[in-house]
C-alpha cells in the first residue's frame, strides 16, 4: 500500500483498463479508412454524443439527492441546466454557456442555502 491509500490492486485495475482501451483503439485504427458507412448511419451517429451526454446529465439534474425526483424551482441543478440550455441556444458559444450557467448554478445554490 502506498502513502496515499491507493492499493496495488487499484493500480493494476486502472492500468488494465487503460491497456484494454488502447488495444481496442489500436487494432481498429488501421482498418478505419477501408470501409465507409451509409450516409443515413453517418447522420445518425452524429447524434450519439449529445444523447449520451444527456443520458448522463439529466438524472443528476432531476434527482440530485439520489432517487428522489426534484422539479422544484429551488433546485439549483435544474436552474443551472435550464440556464445552460437557454444560453447555449441563444449564443451558440460553449465557453460562455459553461461559465454563465455555472455562475447561475452557484448563485442559486448560495441563495437557497441562505434562506
Amino acid at each position: 500500500m502506498f502513502g496515499t491509500g491507493i492499493q496495488l490492486n487499484e493500480i493494476f485495475l486502472v492500468a488494465g483498463m487503460g491497456l484494454v482501451t488502447f488495444v481496442i483503439r489500436y487494432i481498429l485504427f488501421p482498418i478505419s479508412g477501408r470501409f465507409t458507412f451509409p450516409k443515413l448511419l453517418e447522420r445518425g451517429l452524429r447524434y450519439v454524443p449529445p444523447v449520451v451526454l444527456t443520458a448522463i446529465i439529466v438524472p443528476s439534474v432531476l434527482m440530485p439527492n439520489g432517487g428522489i425526483l426534484n422539479l422544484k424551482p429551488t433546485n439549483p441543478y435544474l436552474i443551472g441546466a435550464l440556464a445552460a440550455c437557454v444560453i447555449g441556444g441563444l449564443f451558440k458559444n460553449l465557453l460562455l454557456t459553461i461559465v454563465m450557467s455555472m455562475i447561475i448554478f452557484l448563485g442559486a445554490q448560495w441563495v437557497f442555502a441562505m434562506g
